[in-house]
């Protein structure tokens, strides 16, 4: 019989602690919308106590999606932070904690500075705290793969004593290989199961390697019962094990790892291109399952095999991870239906009829422009619209501009509206951009600075869209913005004003905060 294996997404707290992919609430509840539709069991929706902004955005995540999936966030093995856990994730329907403490020497004598037992009776005692609170309780034995084991064994042992139900081990440093990750938790599989059988054995292994795949995979060969992953391999440093690389390769491979998931694989494309869209970092072209090339054949040897079988040289098809809907082509005469059924396709809802005539006269101004609209825009156009909510009151929209561009005096001249309110001014600089973005922080009166600036062309043709992707820093903290026009000069007014616009939301949130405190 085939293992279901438990699939937990960390995308939202491990991948979001990479440079430049800091999300607001907006864009967050969003993504786990996605990770809604592509069937994830369990979603770790960050770490509540390390910010306002975290706690609110965890909290809204749990409410939105808590009902059909299973929602944790992390916690150091501390009151404040279970605390912090608890609050944020209880509107779920099936929530739990996530505790983490390490165990290797290193952070127990470097990191802690205390003994060995002081460290596993800090662990014992969260998790008796954290089961007051819930009946679920993960426990994360940080750097399991350079531990004693022993020492490593017996804190296990006394959390699962403690009432932890599962137990996560890390390869955190992306230390392990895989003979030996396998190994290890065959022996931990083992005695677990004699120790407490309906404890559930996870892991959660980085990249630093290139092994995180590999290193999941043979976890699960050995025994583990659930895997934590990010969507492309996100994750600090060289990132985390890729929730696509591993479903796929069960799939592919049933017969040998006898296991499966209940991911909806034809979302796995989709939620890559989301998640590329919202971050702004682009996935390699040559990345296992949801790199641009993944599927391309250029050989003329490999283009002969394909056209007299497929699986000459496919193991798996396009359509399986939802390639199969990129290649469809609208045209500005291509009418609602189509367009509803294009948008419908990608997994968005259509009901607002309001917010659906908005899109669609979004669309054929698009169409009129680029003549044939591809999948790939169409999906641009709804996460663009939707990512930023520009009615809010105290929010800029881009009202109109001009750019002269010379060597002598590049000159920018913007129109912004806030509310009912507009303004005007114009400015010199270095560059179009630089005069572009001079008048914008002029407008708005925020000192920021730009960190970032990037421009990807999104799809195909000379008018095809350009995708802006902007980081700005302001007051310590780094923001993102993006846009995508097929005028780049456009994309990039728009992409800096959300970069605004997210500081200012950034800003209120702070300063709502301090009114509910006080």
């Amino acid at each position: 019989m085939t293992r279901k294996i438990i699939m937990l997404d960390t995308t939202l707290r491990d991948g979001e602690q990479v440079p430049g992919a800091k999300l607001n609430v907006h864009q967050k509840v969003e993504f786990a919308q996605q990770l809604k539709r592509l069937q994830v069991d369990m979603i770790e929706a960050g770490f509540p106590a390390s910010s306002e902004g975290d706690f609110l955005a965890v909290q809204e995540i749990a409410r939105s999606v808590g009902d059909a999936v299973t929602i944790t966030a992390l916690a150091r093995a501390v009151k404040g932070d279970i605390d912090a856990v608890y609050n944020s994730i209880k509107p779920a329907q099936d929530p739990f904690i996530h505790i983490v403490l390490g165990t290797s020497d290193i952070h127990v004598e470097k990191k802690f500075n205390r003994s060995k037992d002081a460290v596993l009776q800090q662990g014992v005692d969260a998790v008796k705290y954290a089961k007051t609170l819930l009946p679920a309780v993960q426990y994360s034995t940080e750097d399991a793969s350079r531990s004693e084991f022993e020492y490593l064994w017996k804190t296990i042992e006394a959390v699962v004593k403690a009432g932890a139900t599962i137990i996560n081990v890390p390869d955190t440093v992306g230390y392990a290989v895989p003979e030996e990750f396998g190994e290890l938790i065959r022996k931990l599989n083992d005695r677990l199961k004699n120790l407490n059988p309906d404890v559930i054995l996870s892991v959660h292994c980085h990249n630093d390697l290139g092994l995180a795949t590999a290193n999941t995979l043979a976890a699960i060969k050995n025994g583990a019962d659930k895997v934590e992953c990010t969507i492309n391999g996100l994750g600090e440093r060289a990132g985390n094990t890729s929730l696509e690389e591993v479903v796929m390769a069960l799939k592919v491979r049933e017969n040998y790892y006898q296991s499966g998931t209940n991911i909806k694989t034809k979302e796995l494309l989709r939620t890559s291109r989301l998640l590329t869209y919202l971050t702004g970092l682009d996935v390699q072209v040559n990345k296992a399952i949801t790199g641009d090339n993944a599927f391309a054949h250029s050989s003329g040897i490999h283009q002969d095999g394909l056209l007299k079988d497929k699986q000459v040289y496919e193991i798996m098809s396009p359509e399986e991870v939802g390639a199969d809907s990129m290649e469809l082509i609208l045209t500005a005469r291509s009418g609602r239906h189509a367009f509803k059924n294009a948008v419908e396709k990608m997994g968005f809802d259509t009901n607002d009829a309001e917010e659906f005539e908005e899109l669609f006269a979004k669309f054929l101004t698009l169409a009129d422009a680029k003549k044939e609209v591809y999948d790939h825009d169409v999906f641009y156009l709804v996460t663009n619209h939707r990512t930023m909510d520009t009615r809010n009151s105290h929010l800029y929209e881009l009202e109109s501009f001009q750019v002269v561009t010379n060597d002598m005096y590049p000159t920018a001249t913007v129109k912004l509206k806030r509310g009912e309110e507009i303004f005007k001014e114009s400015a010199v600089g270095d560059g179009p951009i630089d005069a572009l973005y001079s008048v914008i922080k002029t407008l708005v009166g925020l000192d920021v600075e730009l960190k970032d600036y990037k421009i990807n062309s999104m799809s195909r043709g000379k008018e095809a869209i350009g995708r802006v992707n902007i980081r700005i820093e302001y007051q310590g903290k780094t923001y993102s913005g993006r846009a995508m026009d097929t005028d780049i000069i456009k994309a990039s007014a728009m992409a800096f004003l959300n970069g605004i616009n997210a500081v200012l939301l950034d800003v209120a949130n702070e300063s709502l905060s301090l009114v509910e405190q006080s």
